[in-house]
């Protein structure tokens, strides 16, 4: 126990003195704060009355340290670090399935295209009931990727239950190296020339995703493009400035970013090649539209080249830096703020962190609403408060209308600016508070019945069910002609008179209200999911997308697109 505390109080006083210490050393410095904790640490392992777990009580001090600076400052526990490198790096080494637990049970959502499992003819629907001979009846969720992930040419043994077949169905699986795609959909819309990319999130391998898929849609007449980055928590700076300068000419900075120190200053140039240089843009975003992804829609709106749609992103404009710990946990510490082309930092205030995670701060509007109806918002919250507002071409001016008075009665004015930017053509822009878009677009809302259906993952499930006992004639008719059954196939009123059914015995309160309000949603969903256990996750949401208020509104909002870029098509 005595050798594992001095090993962690090295490392711990390792990161603390290696990070902060400065040559020169003051009377009040870093080091004299280190021995503090040394001292909390040493006494409480020697004197407190039960035996102290040493490991936990440093990692909770790094969480508190970290805590007093920024949401984005964060610990990341050695359990947790496996994870967060496979999603950043691309890929992992497993099986290749996707997966749900459904009564007690892993159910396969999805085979992952080019994996093991695939290869070997493993299906949706399939439930694993046992791994290496052992009952995986009643298995956590977390201990389910500890049993099938394992090194490239490891083997799994997993016994399947398939609805259609009697007995149990024994696969020997060789673990692969298998591919976490950041690109998720790459489509034509409809009988259009309008492209649509959806990126959820920026790993190490999205630049190369999204050139194939730009390369791909070119190839099949692609001339717009939407590009979905709803919901996309951000990732790596650099491949947010790869992807921006596959739609940029050269010359323009595309994002900078600037630190206390001078080595985290960087700037990043737009150059000449790209493969989307001149056709008309539209990027989506929303309230989970984070960092690199406020990277990619805030420089093409500062220098107008694609329209932004949807609704204010999250307001994240703060750089990371994560290091190492040396027993497997790392820390990200927050090292520069980063600006779009204009100058402007979108970063949200995040003094008050429970609101900050809560989503204060952006400047949140309504349908149809622009950065022009966001300034009139802005200026009439703020008179609310009692505040005397004066907007000048390049700031807000912010002032108490009763001014204060400090301890010998002099009157204090309390000011405050708020600065406006400008695009390169001289529209105006905000900081602070995310991307607040050209145009508004707000989501449809769903009743409580959809909500329900959804949150039990009951759509899913009754897919499983249902492919059961249909999916081999609809495999057979559709599997080769996917546009046939976009067009073509939809839910029969048998059908959803047999999921409505299933749903009520899952616990489900029925309203015929809710479901005749929210019927195009419920086929929509339905059949998506069918999709999703014929083909994969890319012909899932494109059947989704066809009823997305945001996708069908953006659609004709390419001529505002066009006129911002000064583009034509052909």
């Amino acid at each position: 126990m005595k050798k594992n505390l001095t090993l962690i109080l090295t490392i711990f006083l390792g990161i603390m003195i290696g990070f902060f210490l400065q040559p020169v050393i003051s009377g009040d410095s870093i080091y004299n704060q280190v021995k503090k904790l040394d001292l909390v640490l040493n006494t409480a392992f020697k004197n407190y009355v039960e035996e102290v777990d040493t490991q936990k009580m440093v990692e909770a001090a790094i969480r508190g340290m970290l805590n007093e600076l920024d949401p984005h400052s964060v610990f990341i526990p050695a359990e947790d670090m496996k994870r967060v490198n496979e999603d950043f790096q691309g890929s992992f080494e497993g099986i290749g399935v996707e997966f749900d637990i459904l009564n007690d049970t892993i159910t396969i959502v999805s085979p992952i295209p080019g994996g093991p499992s695939e290869s070997l003819g493993i299906l949706s629907g399939d439930k694993i009931v046992k791994i290496d001979g052992e009952d995986a009846i009643g298995i956590t969720r977390d201990v389910v990727p500890k049993k099938l992930k394992g090194p490239i040419g490891t083997k799994v043994a997993v016994d399947i239950k398939r609805q259609s077949e009697k007995e149990l169905i024994h696969f020997v699986i060789t673990r692969d190296k298998i591919p976490l795609n950041s690109v998720q959909a790459s489509f034509i819309v409809g009988n259009t020339d309008i492209g649509l990319i959806r990126v959820e999130k920026f790993s190490a391998t999205t630049h190369d995703e999204i050139v194939s898929a730009l390369r791909d849609l070119r190839a099949q007449g692609m001339k717009k493009l939407i590009l979905d980055l709803r919901g996309n928590p951000g990732g790596y700076l650099n491949q947010a400035y790869m992807m921006a300068d596959e739609f940029l000419s050269g010359g323009d900075t595309v994002v900078f970013t600037h630190g206390r120190k001078s080595g985290f200053e960087e700037s990043y140039v737009s150059t000449n090649g790209g493969l989307f240089e001149k056709s008309p843009l539209i990027v989506l975003v929303d309230g989970g539209s984070a960092s690199a992804s406020e990277i990619v829609s805030g420089a093409m709106q500062d220098l107008d080249r694609g329209l932004i749609v949807g609704v204010t992103s999250y307001g994240k404009g703060l750089v990371q830096r994560q290091y190492d710990v040396g027993d497997g946990s790392s820390f990200r510490i927050t090292v520069s703020k980063y600006y779009t082309p204009s100058g402007r930092c979108i970063q949200r205030p995040y003094k008050d962190k429970d609101r900050y995670h809560e989503l204060v701060g952006r400047i949140d509007l309504e349908e149809g609403a622009n950065v022009e109806h966001a300034l009139s918002k802005v200026t009439g919250e703020l008179e609310k408060e009692g505040k005397i507002v004066t907007v000048s071409t390049d700031k807000i001016i912010i002032k108490n209308k009763e001014d204060k008075s400090d301890k010998h009665g002099k009157k204090l004015a309390t000011i405050d600016t708020l600065s406006i930017y400008h695009t390169k053509k001289g529209r105006m822009v905000l900081a602070g508070g995310g991307i607040t878009p050209d145009y508004i677009i707000r989501y449809d809302t769903i009743t409580k019945l959809s909500r329900d259906l959804r949150n039990k993952n009951l759509f899913f499930e009754f897919e499983s069910e249902y492919l059961g006992s249909n999916g081999k004639n609809l495999k057979a008719k559709y599997k080769e002609n996917f546009k046939d059954f976009l067009i073509n196939w939809n839910p029969s009123t048998e059908m959803m008179s047999e999921f409505k059914n299933f749903a009520v015995k899952k616990g489900v309160e029925w309203n015929k209200e809710n479901f005749d309000t929210d019927y195009k949603y419920i086929c929509s969903s339905l059949k998506a999911n069918i999709a999703r256990a014929i083909w994969d996750r890319n012909k899932f949401l494109q059947i989704l997308f066809t009823d997305d208020i945001m996708v069908n509104k953006a659609l004709n909002l390419f001529p505002e697109a066009e006129k911002i870029a000064n583009l034509k098509t052909k």
